[in-house]
């Protein structure tokens, strides 16, 4: 077995700062402007019916962060983040479970 070498400029490391900017975010903005960006977000939900809000609860939430006086590209790293974590990535377990059931003939 090889291991994997990394091109010389290249971290060994990333910061999670760089990955989830959520904290900055959380430093920037009161609680209650959250709140509001959120419930103005499930309003958009109810207004533009698509499976699971995807593309107007996100952009709507944008727009909030960005009016309470989020950076955007903040914004919008904390709003895909919180898309991955709400909406894709409970998809692994599921099709984890589907696979075994599968091949176990249950299904």
């Amino acid at each position: 077995m090889t291991a994997i070498r990394l091109p010389a400029g290249l971290p060994r490391r990333v910061p999670v700062r760089r990955i989830l900017p959520v904290r900055r975010l959380l430093c920037l903005l009161p609680l209650v402007h959250m709140a509001v960006a959120y419930l103005a977000a499930t309003v958009a939900v109810a207004l533009v019916p698509t499976p699971g809000g995807l593309g107007s609860v996100d952009a709507a939430l944008v727009v909030a962060l960005v009016a309470t006086g989020a950076p955007a590209a903040t914004a919008t790293a904390v709003v895909l983040a919180y898309r991955v974590i709400t909406l894709w990535l409970p998809l692994l377990p599921g099709a984890l479970t589907l696979g075994a059931l599968v091949r176990l003939k249950v299904l």
